[in-house]
């Protein structure tokens, strides 16, 4: 079978992150061959409810609770072996045995990486991003300062040892030269505890690759699932206040070793109103007593962290720039239900800088900082019906068909998903 008949989806977010994808991707995997994380770290949280049971998941991809699809961590992901082999291990208490392979070339997270983090975010003052100190941000500063350790390395004694020495001294140096912070974990500890680590992760260690291109070719169905959201993406997203890696749809290739021909679907996932961990400007940021009612409705508080999240009105400003960027041929729509008994809703079209209207995302911090939103008010819905997922779109309160048909027309892009509840099956296809 050639590989004009393999079918590839990417599910990415179109917002801060937190937008259902993990929900979205579950839905999908039942058809997939193959669900692929390609960026980012265990900074990521993914919550998967199925059958009333909960999944909170981080490195492993979303795919994992369907059972059938084998689950891919990509070389563009970075990894803390700890937290992986938890993550294995909870998956398996949960009744599932994963279906996993881990490519050779990504990245592993150091203990003086979450040092690192740690002592940098005391640093950076008001411009610190808000990192969940996971040591994401350090572990792909040295892959670019090309004193990183890849996972293939835990498996080479010699080659490890090697270049943890060059690693740890040098992160070390600045730990406690520059930032004046201590790092005293000894080198002979971590050569210890990561040796096995990469032994206990072995099996399931291989060229990834190579795997995706065979399967490419052998015209299977591969799911890719995007961490964080496009406003996070390190070139694309409200820097510095962004995540450490490309959270955009063109980074599959760099993230996976694979160029696909052929691309099916592209969905960005966008919740119904929105919100952000960490800090940044949030223009349609609500505060007060109607975020905090907001917030404990759609339980807005971070799987990763668990801090309480900001919450704001949709912005089509950033989801504008995500059809943009990621080439989105459709729109999942999560977490309706939430904006149940609202008498009206806000809906952000475009920003005021300084008495000009603008209407695609500024890169300019300062203006972004000014920005003002525009919006339109729109009638809200009330309860939606009893088991709405199984009377099909046309169910749907007029007031809330309105309101998606709004979205499409400002971003230029359709709504395909409609999300009603966080289980699988509270799921409308249009």
């Amino acid at each position: 079978m050639s590989s004009q008949s393999s079918k590839i989806t990417i599910i990415v977010g179109a917002q801060w992150g937190d937008e259902g994808k993990g929900k979205i991707t579950d839905f999908f995997a039942g058809e997939s061959d193959f669900v692929v994380r390609f960026h980012g770290g265990n900074n990521a949280g993914h919550t998967v409810i199925v059958n009333k049971n909960t999944y909170k998941l981080h490195l492993i991809p979303s795919g994992v609770v369907y059972g059938k699809p084998i689950s891919v961590i990509g070389n563009g992901v970075v990894i803390d072996p700890k937290v992986l082999l938890d993550e294995i291990k909870y998956i398996k208490e949960k009744g599932i045995n994963p279906k996993l392979i881990i490519s050779d070339r990504a990245h592993v997270i150091m203990p003086y990486h979450i040092s690192l983090d740690r002592a940098l975010s005391n640093h950076q003052g008001k411009l610190a991003a808000g990192s969940t100190g996971k040591g994401i941000a350090p572990v792909y500063a040295d892959k670019m300062f090309r004193n990183g350790i890849r996972m293939i390395d835990l498996l080479d004694s010699n080659v490890f040892e090697e270049k943890l020495k060059k690693g740890y001294l040098f992160s070390k140096k600045i730990i406690e030269g520059a930032l004046l912070q201590k790092f005293e974990t000894p080198i002979h500890k971590i050569l210890k505890d990561y040796s096995h680590y990469g032994e206990k992760l072995a099996p399931y260690i291989c060229d990834t690759s190579v795997e995706l291109y065979k399967a490419y070719q052998n015209g299977k169905s591969i799911l890719f699932e995007g961490a964080q959201g496009i406003s996070l993406d390190v070139d694309h997203g409200i820097y510095p206040f962004t995540t450490s890696s490309n959270t955009a749809t063109g980074h599959i290739s760099t993230g996976t070793g694979v160029t696909f021909r052929t691309i099916n679907r592209v969905i960005g996932v966008v919740k119904g109103y929105l919100s952000r961990v960490g800090e940044s400007p949030l223009p349609t940021e609500i505060t007060g007593a109607e975020a905090e009612s907001l917030r404990t409705k759609g339980k807005e508080y971070g799987t990763t962290t668990g801090r309480p999240r900001r919450v704001g009105w949709l912005d089509l400003v950033q989801v504008r720039q995500a059809v943009r960027v990621n080439g989105l041929t459709e729109i999942a729509l999560t977490k309706l239900d939430i904006l149940n008994n609202y008498k009206t809703l806000k809906v952000c079209l475009s920003y005021e800088i300084e008495g000009k209207t603008v209407t695609e995302m500024p890169a300019g911090l300062s203006e972004y900082r000014k920005a003002k939103p525009i919006y339109k008010t729109l009638p809200g819905w009330n309860s939606l019906p009893e088991k709405v997922w199984e009377k099909g779109y046309d169910s749907l309160p007029q007031e809330l068909k309105s309101y998606i048909s709004f979205i499409e027309d400002e971003v230029d892009c359709p709504v395909k998903i409609v999300s009603v509840g966080p289980q699988r099956h509270e799921t409308i296809l249009r």
